[in-house]
């Protein structure tokens, strides 16, 4: 086990066991909140274990995960959004705090990959990570309210 692997590692089970707790109790808002941060929290894990590995497939996987999963959660903003207007989640401390997390982790592994494809993809990763996340929690809180609705 190298240090990538162990990053990935502490990442995953701790990020994804309270984003699962988070899924599996409470209201409906915490629920969709955590939703949102598992999905933002295993693209950087995937990223993680694609350097740990020596794996560069993983990082489709990380791509994948960066673009599917704000999609989903706007689809379940927008299916939701009548239970969620009564509620809405605020989770703009954790949202932030994943968004770091997902950049610290793109910046350190552009930094162990140096300049070439391979860095260009992580930035777009990292693009699609942290903005997706951040519009998926604007949604999530009723900020686009008038998009969609006739």
């Amino acid at each position: 086990m190298n240090g990538w692997t162990l990053a990935a590692t502490v990442g995953l089970a701790g990020g994804l066991g309270a984003a699962l707790w988070g899924v599996a109790t409470g209201p409906l808002r915490r629920r969709v909140v955590a939703q949102n941060l598992a999905t933002a929290l295993a693209c950087p894990g995937m990223l993680l274990l694609a350097q740990g590995y020596g794996r560069p497939a993983y990082l489709d996987v990380g791509l994948v995960l960066a673009l599917l999963g704000p999609v989903g959660t706007l689809v379940f903003a927008r299916l939701l959004s009548d239970e969620l207007a009564e509620d809405p989640p605020r989770a703009w401390v954790a949202t932030w705090t994943v968004a770091a997390l997902g950049a610290i982790t793109v910046i350190a592994l552009c930094v162990a990959t140096g300049p070439g494809r391979a860095m260009a993809k992580l930035l777009v990763i990292g693009a699609l990570l942290i903005g997706g996340n951040v519009v998926a929690s604007r949604a999530l809180s009723g900020g686009f309210g008038r998009v969609g609705r006739g």
